[in-house]
């Protein structure tokens, strides 16, 4: 059962926006294990929403904290800390301080044997993350994928995603971003409007899906709709659908953004781009941060910690929208709160018996 409260984000959004002195609508990395003086600078003076942190960022428990407290001293508030923590290949925080957590593919073919067993398993496995992140000042994990993978499709998704149906990964996505909510963390659905049939990597080229809307819409689409009322924020998708759009990515497409995420799939949350240093995309970063908040992004995501691409991205952005704002007020409510006491061991020990015994 849900412990987040049955409110449509239509509800949240109504409210009166009176801020002043907005954040600046980006998100970005940093270079190392420590700030460097002039990336303390660059963050006190452009002042962006919040920060994601890689594997470059990550040494011990006692340094990961430091650093997140040091990049919220930079803009002097509790700015929201991301990081990529799915399980399987990708998940920064790795032994022997924290949990390898297992891919999310085998809480899908756990689905196929005993259902209810899925959902458990990959509920606690959340919560042991979410716990591991919040312990360390990490409030937003960009997980997990709702990808549809279809046959042929590059595997930079693979097992990264649930299930190839479309309901399964309905049914244990809205179990994981519950069990990560439960630790107080944010979880980020992606990649929308679906990443699951690319035939290339988007971080090293521009994919182009030729499926056409009825197949789209009943795969590809089906489990964002599922979550798309839940107190989740949302990451785009670097791929051509030509479909919808065969001119832009959907990062940069108001008609994909538009119609297509905001009104077909009912998404009204934080929506962030991909990364804009991924090799999909062509143009400065200036000129894709402003690309990316105008097509209807709510936040340009810039990963690499390089510093000039950074000034170039902040050059781009403008402060938060009012939607932004209003969204970032929501997801406010659920950073750092978290719903039931956890014990770490004792739930990363169960969702390992749930996998073994099933297995």
């Amino acid at each position: 059962m849900s412990l987040w409260p049955q409110k449509t984000w239509g509800a949240w959004l109504s409210a009166t926006n009176s801020a002043l002195n907005r954040p600046s609508a980006a998100i970005y990395g940093c270079s190392g294990l420590t700030l460097t003086d002039a990336e303390q600078a660059f963050f006190k003076t452009s002042d962006p929403l919040g920060f994601i942190l890689f594997a470059r960022n990550v040494d011990t428990p006692e340094q990961v904290r430091a650093l997140t407290s040091d990049l919220r001293t930079c803009v002097g508030r509790n700015a929201p800390v991301l990081i990529d923590q799915e399980g399987g290949r990708v998940q920064r925080l790795r032994p022997p301080h924290w949990r390898s957590a297992p891919p999310l593919r085998q809480f899908g073919d756990l689905f196929a044997r005993d259902p209810d067993r899925a959902l458990k398993a990959v509920r606690i496995n959340m919560q042991a993350i979410g716990v591991e992140l919040a312990d360390l000042g990490i409030d937003v994990d960009c997980a997990p994928c709702l990808d549809v993978p279809v046959p042929g499709a590059h595997d930079v998704i693979g097992n990264r995603a649930l299930s190839e149906d479309p309901k399964v990964v309905a049914a244990l996505a809205a179990a994981a971003c519950d069990g990560l909510i439960d630790a107080g963390v944010v979880p980020v659905i992606k990649h929308l409007p679906g990443h699951g049939r690319a035939g290339v990597d988007s971080h090293k080229e521009l994919p182009v899906v030729d499926a056409d809307d009825d197949a789209l819409s009943s795969s590809d689409l089906a489990p964002f709709q599922a979550v798309a009322e839940m107190p989740v924020a949302a990451m785009t998708a670097h791929v051509v659908y030509d479909a919808f759009d065969a001119e832009q990515t959907a990062t940069l497409s108001k008609t994909v953004i538009s119609d297509v995420i905001r009104k077909r799939i009912g998404f009204g949350g934080l929506l962030m781009s991909d990364d804009l240093g991924m090799k999909a995309l062509k143009g400065s970063f200036e000129d894709l941060a402003t690309g990316c908040l105008e097509a209807g992004c709510d936040i340009a995501l810039h990963c690499s910690g390089v510093l000039p691409e950074m000034e170039q991205i902040a050059a781009g952005s403008t402060a938060l929208s009012d939607h932004a704002y209003q969204a970032t007020k929501v997801l406010d409510e659920y950073r750092g709160l978290a719903r039931i006491e956890i014990d770490r061991t004792a739930v990363s020990f169960e969702v390992a018996s749930l996998l073994e015994v099933a297995a």
